[in-house]
């Protein structure tokens, strides 16, 4: 096979695999670092045909950059919602792991559907683990439940901007990858 070809093919397989790397951020998994891992792995090991750009250093530091930048802004949307309504750190912990099994609890809920339904099962999920881990937090500390159904909303809200706001950024994240393995 040419090595213009072979090129190719491995820059085709790279892209697919980001965009299932992509997907695990649906399921409160670390979707955009694997894209970056696997980027690098590219460059290191695919070598481009005479004459073609490789991924480079800048290409991968801006898809690092990118990845710092979702992860920030999904900590910092899902912090700042339970902090607005002056939750404790323990909710916001509980928040997270409720997060983190929801999503995962609401993925299999949605295999049912085919294609959409477990990552609309995953954020939904998500969104309600957060919503009761923020509660659990709470009601833990003592507080009323007027105070931990307001802390519990804005995780919830916090948790849906936050991922929304990743999956914004790992998008852009794959089309830098597309970009920089067939440019």
């Amino acid at each position: 096979m040419p090595p213009e070809v072979l090129y190719y093919v491995w820059a085709t397989l790279l892209v697919i695999a980001c965009v299932i790397s992509w997907c695990l951020n649906f399921f409160a998994l670390p979707g955009n670092w694997i894209v970056v891992a696997l980027m690098i792995l590219f460059a290191v090991f695919v070598d481009g045909p005479e004459g073609t750009r490789e991924i480079g250093s800048y290409s991968i530091a801006i898809v690092f950059g990118l990845a710092v930048a979702g992860e920030l802004l999904e900590l910092v949307a899902s912090a700042a919602g339970a902090a607005k309504q002056g939750g404790s750190r323990r909710a916001t912990v509980l928040a997270i792991v409720g997060a983190i099994v929801g999503s995962i609890a609401g993925a299999a809920v949605g295999v049912p559907v085919p294609l959409a339904g477990p990552a609309i099962g995953a954020i939904g999920g998500g969104a309600l683990g957060a919503f009761v881990g923020a509660y659990a937090g709470e009601a833990w500390k003592g507080k009323g439940t007027a105070e931990a159904l307001n802390v519990s909303k804005a995780a919830l809200i916090g948790r849906l901007l936050g991922t929304t706001g990743k999956l914004a950024v790992g998008a852009i994240m794959l089309v830098v990858v597309g970009l920089a393995a067939f440019l």
